[in-house]
């Protein structure tokens, strides 16, 4: 049955995503989880990168051992990214509100175009130059673009990092469902041997540095795009 544990993990993610998605109270958060989750799951189709360099998870048709894409990645980061950008909001009760025009025009605001570029403008350098695992050009990029975005949007700090916190807590428990359902399932598939090979309870750390960093940076990025800010519901 490992045959299928990459789906069903991504399914467990996905029943996840629509719990928290019930339980929103208001259209605009319901609307921000929607819209960023469609936005994150075309970053589904970067696992040709990690595919094996990280991992080789049998999967659906066994397209990611054929191809390098499967189905499941793309459930995966919809999933992800619509969880991490409410968990904060749902958890503190906040809202937003539009900046005003004024607040838009601050000096630091002059960076916000290259403060969204920045995470895959240095995930692509990093690529380019470097040997490392994907999943470290990754986890840097993420952390280096969340700190971009810090800089430039200093009012969305609490709830940066407050998210990278609770996504690693979410993300780590989720981790150890799939451990207690497939015992050896991550011997099996993660590339152990091209990374630390360090497990926290059986949880590669690459995969938590993985949650925090993601979490960081992608909390922020519907604040981004939007020009709105929090504020107490």
């Amino acid at each position: 049955m490992q045959q299928y544990a990459w789906l069903v993990w991504s399914v467990l993610l996905l029943a996840i995503w629509g719990l928290v998605y019930l339980s929103l109270r208001s259209k605009e958060s319901k609307k921000e989880m929607v819209v960023v989750s469609l936005w994150t799951s075309l970053f589904g189709f970067t696992e040709p990168l990690f595919v094996p360099e990280y991992w080789a998870p049998p999967s659906l048709f066994d397209l990611a051992l054929r191809t390098g894409f499967d189905i499941e990645s793309i459930i995966f980061a919809f999933a992800a990214g619509g969880l991490v950008v409410v968990l904060y909001e749902q958890i503190f009760r906040t809202a937003h509100e539009k900046m005003s025009v004024t607040a838009q025009h601050a000096p630091r605001h002059r960076y916000h175009l290259w403060a969204i570029l920045s995470a895959p403008i240095i995930f692509v350098l990093l690529e380019l130059t470097t040997k490392l695992n994907p999943i470290y050009t990754s986890e840097i990029a993420l952390v280096l673009g969340g700190l971009f975005a810090w800089y430039c949007r200093p009012d969305l700090k609490k709830k940066m990092v407050a998210s990278a916190f609770l996504f690693l807590g979410l993300y780590f428990f989720y981790f150890l469902t799939l451990i207690a359902i497939y015992p050896g399932y991550v011997e099996r598939v993660w590339n152990l041997a091209a990374i630390s090979g360090i497990l926290i309870l059986s949880v590669p750390l690459e995969e938590l540095m993985f949650a925090f960093s993601f979490g960081f940076l992608w909390s922020s990025i519907y604040e981004h795009f939007t020009w709105r800010k929090i504020k107490r519901d």
